[in-house]
């Protein structure tokens, strides 16, 4: 299996956004009743909650914004 990822942190970061489970509930409140700065503040406490990497957290959470309609593009500060 090692020989399938160009490198052990490649390895790393595919099975643990394979791992990232965003609740619908969640995705909808922080697009349908946050402002950016406090959407920002939920997205940090949800992956230091779950123990996430804040970067692959923001990009599951824009691939569903923009499977679920929430968004076409969205820019998220990293």
């Amino acid at each position: 299996m090692s020989k399938a990822f160009c490198s052990r942190s490649c390895k790393e970061n595919y099975f643990q956004l394979i791992a990232i489970q965003v609740p619908k509930p969640f995705l909808k409140r922080i697009f349908v009743f946050c402002t950016p700065e406090q959407r920002e503040i939920e997205i940090e406490n949800f992956a230091s909650r779950h123990g996430w990497r804040i970067d692959l957290l923001k990009n599951k959470i824009v691939e569903l914004a923009i499977e679920s309609g929430y968004t076409k593009e969205i820019k998220l500060n990293s």
